[in-house]
């Protein structure tokens, strides 16, 4: 499988975003995952070019949400990356990093608009992008989230998915946000 490079994939960021703002605002994010993901590499047995990949495309789709319900940005992005020609691998970083994995009895039971579906990791480098990306959003501000203030941030959805990030904490660790929040002066809460 050919992975993309940074620059390859920083330029189809520039390409799908509707503005300059929303292009700074989402790559930001996915390189800050990035940063998040890569704080775990020296401890894990996983493909780190397709992680990175991963985590660099994992928001493309907030790009073509325009009017609809954020939670379809996953499959909006899975959607144009296959249109792309990227492999499926690549394709369910986007569809597969939502909360802590979207199952099909949450798509039935929360009526969410999209496909009937499991939306959850099927690898360890899946697994990961999602794990990095809880620990920053794109609000305005943006800020970094504490392991803590996730886990009561994703209470909402039910009890199964504290559990489910908990387990996600025990196996991989809180990352490091100190040195994150000091270079981009985002607050973590």
């Amino acid at each position: 499988m050919e992975i993309p490079t940074d620059a390859e994939i920083r330029a189809l960021h520039r390409e799908y975003a509707p503005s300059r703002e929303a292009f700074e605002i989402v790559h930001e994010h996915c390189r800050l995952v990035c940063s998040l993901a890569e704080q775990f590499f020296a401890r894990l047995d996983l493909d780190t070019d397709l992680v990175r990949a991963g985590a660099l495309l994992h928001d493309i789709g907030v790009y073509r949400l325009e009017s609809s319900p954020y939670v379809r940005h996953g499959v909006l992005g899975h959607s144009l990356l296959a249109s792309l020609g990227f492999p499926v691998e690549i394709c369910r970083f986007a569809s597969c990093h939502t909360g802590v994995g979207i199952t099909r009895d949450d798509v039935l039971r929360q009526s969410l608009p999209i496909p009937v579906d499991d939306y959850v990791p099927r690898t360890p480098e899946e697994e990961l992008v999602l794990y990095a990306d809880k620990f920053h959003s794109k609000r305005t501000p943006p800020v970094f989230l504490s392991g803590d203030t996730y886990a009561r941030e994703v209470a909402r959805f039910g009890a199964e998915k504290v559990v489910r990030f908990g387990a996600l904490r025990e196996r991989y660790g809180d990352p490091s946000l100190g040195a994150l929040s000091e270079t981009t002066g985002y607050a973590v809460v």
